[in-house]
């Protein structure tokens, strides 16, 4: 007969119990919002931690009691999931997978450390697929809002240091928000607008229909178009033979038309507002007339809260620590803004 297994073992046992449970509910989650493939995926997923659940349950026996309330990670999981989609779940879910226990724990059996670790491998997948999903336009607002929060703090200490006047400071905030917006948004229309116009200088042409009807089939010269297009000598003869089999054109291989301008200019009112709404922020103090030190301090605290906010995101969508990243988005837009304070004291002084 075995013995009772020890209080310290059924505590991690449950802990692990637990947590299996947690991550079969989230991959469960996550595949009722999924078809196909996906779907199909994530369901396996949840099957395999269902197995590592009845390991722990077998174990257990009668003392596994009550099930152990969802832990923070978890519900953080499910808030992302609910406000921002599966990307930011999946990117969590990697990071809790690299981080099994059960290679180093002798209860846990060599499959489930092994299928552990190819989970990992596995979510890491799903989660590239979910952030190659994921709109240009989502990064574009983190990093956008996140230039104006550090050039806009930098600007507003440098000059508040130098002690300049509360009205010379806000405008200055003002003038640097809508100075580093037009610029953005400048820059943002250019670059789409010629980026689109080299897509469209370099599209493929439909062939009119009054050329290919009067070509010389014996000649084929058809083919010459397609092989500059990049067909091998014998697939381009066999595809202009049977487009002057069939006397048509080739409307399919031509490229849709874009729309630069509308493109051109929604990528410039977008950057322009994602400037913006981070370059506001160290205004705010001055805007409701706090003064010295103490809109410093309080431009400076604003400001921290948002770089931590855009690290963490940027973590998360990384696959990377939302700690570390946040703390190194604190870290560069603090070490600017205190240059620039360090300047401003320092042109305050020579001026005095």
């Amino acid at each position: 007969m075995s013995s009772a297994p020890r209080a310290r073992d059924v505590r991690r046992w449950r802990r692990y119990l637990a947590a299996e449970r947690a991550e079969a509910a989230v991959y469960r989650d996550l595949a009722s919002r999924r078809t196909g493939e996906e779907r199909e995926i994530l369901l396996a997923l949840a099957a395999a931690e269902k197995r590592h659940e009845d390991h722990w349950l077998t174990l257990l026996g009668e003392q596994a009691g009550r099930p152990l309330p969802t832990d923070p990670r978890t519900r953080m999981l499910g808030f992302l999931a609910r406000r921002f989609g599966s990307v930011f779940v999946l990117a969590l879910a990697q990071r809790a997978e690299s981080r099994s226990p059960y290679l180093d724990d002798d209860d846990a059996t060599d499959t489930m450390a092994a299928d552990e670790a190819v989970h990992e491998e596995v979510v890491r997948a799903l989660a590239t697929r979910g952030r190659q999903r994921l709109s240009g336009t989502f990064r574009a607002a983190v990093f956008g809002a996140n230039d104006g929060l550090v050039s806009n703090l930098a600007l507003v200490l440098g000059m508040s240091a130098a002690g300049l006047p509360n009205a010379v400071v806000l405008l200055s905030g003002v003038a640097g928000l809508l100075a580093g917006a037009l610029s953005m948004a400048a820059g943002e229309y250019v670059s789409v607008r010629s980026q689109l116009e080299l897509e469209n200088a370099a599209a493929h042409g439909p062939v009119a229909v009054d050329s290919v009807t009067h070509l010389d089939v014996d000649e084929n010269e058809l083919a010459l178009v397609y092989r500059a297009r990049g067909m091998s000598t014998h697939e381009a003869e066999l595809h202009a033979a049977e487009v002057l089999a069939g006397r048509t054109t080739e409307a399919a291989t031509a490229t849709p038309e874009h729309n630069p301008i509308g493109s051109a200019l929604g990528a410039a009112a977008s950057s322009f507002c994602f400037f913006a709404s981070g370059a506001v922020i160290p205004v705010l103090p001055y805007l409701f007339g706090a003064e010295g030190l103490t809109a410093v301090v309080i431009a400076s605290v604003l400001v921290g809260i948002a770089l931590i906010i855009t690290g963490s995101i940027v973590g998360l969508l990384s696959g990377a620590s939302p700690l570390k990243r946040a703390l190194r988005q604190l870290a560069i837009g603090y070490g600017a803004a205190a240059a620039t304070y360090l300047l401003g004291l320092l042109f305050g002084v020579s001026l005095g």
